[in-house]
């Protein structure tokens, strides 16, 4: 069953599928680390329906995103959504395998790409039968995430990703494998004594060593609670 949400008043329209990609917390936060400017050119690896770059063109009208799908009815309904939102013209969707994206783009053709990527490998843990590909390493590894990246951004370009805190290591050394150097970390937690439940991570294509370890989101916090806000575009406030 398809549902069709505005993500906040006047704003645009997000849709999801029960048997395909849910909304999930992890896209919401990760929309909020890119830094936006007009003119950007944006690459969503492994989009699902669209919503991450929805919400990176709720927060700025002036770029351009291009999300990658393998999913086909996932990328049909990605299209759907730009139509209905009117912005064909600043989100297209490209239904095929983001590992093969050399044969659809240059090298450096975005300043920006970000990935909310599959989080666990498939021979380690339990992954519940719903989540699939969505969220365990079967079609794409993190290799394949940064390779794609790398290929993809321009010198100096960033790669904004969400992952698990146990992955840390291998986001880390995958990422600068691929002369993509971790730059900005940031811990999600629910509260100043627990541990983390996610990361985001922002890397720079060609950038110098120095990793800067952003001041922690305490979602069960007030200061948390209120930043959650702004990012689910509940009340104005400056952009993150």
């Amino acid at each position: 069953m398809e549902h069709w949400e505005v993500l906040c008043p006047g704003g645009l329209k997000m849709v999801y599928d029960d048997t395909l990609f849910r909304p999930g917390t992890d896209s919401f936060l990760l929309s909020s680390l890119p830094r936006l400017k007009a003119g950007l050119r944006v690459c969503d690896l492994g989009c699902g329906t669209g919503l991450l770059g929805l919400l990176l063109l709720q927060r700025q009208r002036e770029i351009h995103v291009t999300g990658v799908e393998l999913n086909e009815k996932a990328a049909a309904l990605a299209r759907r959504c730009a139509a209905e939102n009117g912005i064909e013209d600043r989100f297209s969707i490209l239904h095929g395998d983001f590992r093969e994206v050399r044969h659809h783009f240059s090298t450096g053709s975005f300043d920006l790409c970000v990935c909310n990527p599959p989080y666990y490998e498939p021979e380690r843990g339990k992954v519940s039968a719903d989540l699939g590909s969505a969220r365990s390493e079967l079609t794409c590894t993190l290799e394949d995430v940064c390779a794609a990246a790398a290929f993809l951004l321009r010198w100096g370009g960033s790669f904004c990703l969400v992952h698990k805190p146990e992955r840390l290591t291998d986001v880390l050394c995958t990422l600068r494998s691929h002369k993509i150097e971790p730059k900005q970390l940031r811990f999600v937690c629910k509260n100043a004594v627990s541990a983390p439940s996610l990361i985001l991570c922002e890397g720079r294509r060609g950038g110098n060593s120095g990793l800067t370890l952003l001041p922690p989101l305490l979602l069960d916090t007030p200061e948390g609670r209120a930043e959650l806000d702004t990012i689910y575009f509940r009340k104005e406030g400056p952009q993150p």
